[in-house]
């Protein structure tokens, strides 16, 4: 499965290769999530709206929930 998707990392990776976050990758109803130091791994996947509605509130500062 992961050999066909279309990895991206984030354009905030860390670290001197950026390979200290995780990569996305779009499904056509989940976003599969890798960590980019271990690509071989396991790989989670979350629906869309889901994924969404996270990585919203990050932006609003709202996560992580106190």
């Amino acid at each position: 499965m992961t050999e066909s998707l279309r990895w991206r990392k984030s354009s905030y990776s860390g670290g001197g290769d950026g390979d200290t976050c995780v990569e996305i990758a779009s499904l056509p109803a989940h976003v599969a999530i890798r960590d980019s130091k271990a690509p071989g791994r396991a790989v989670l996947s979350v629906p869309a709206a889901s994924f969404a509605a996270f990585i919203e509130s990050v932006k609003l500062g709202s996560w992580p929930a106190e």
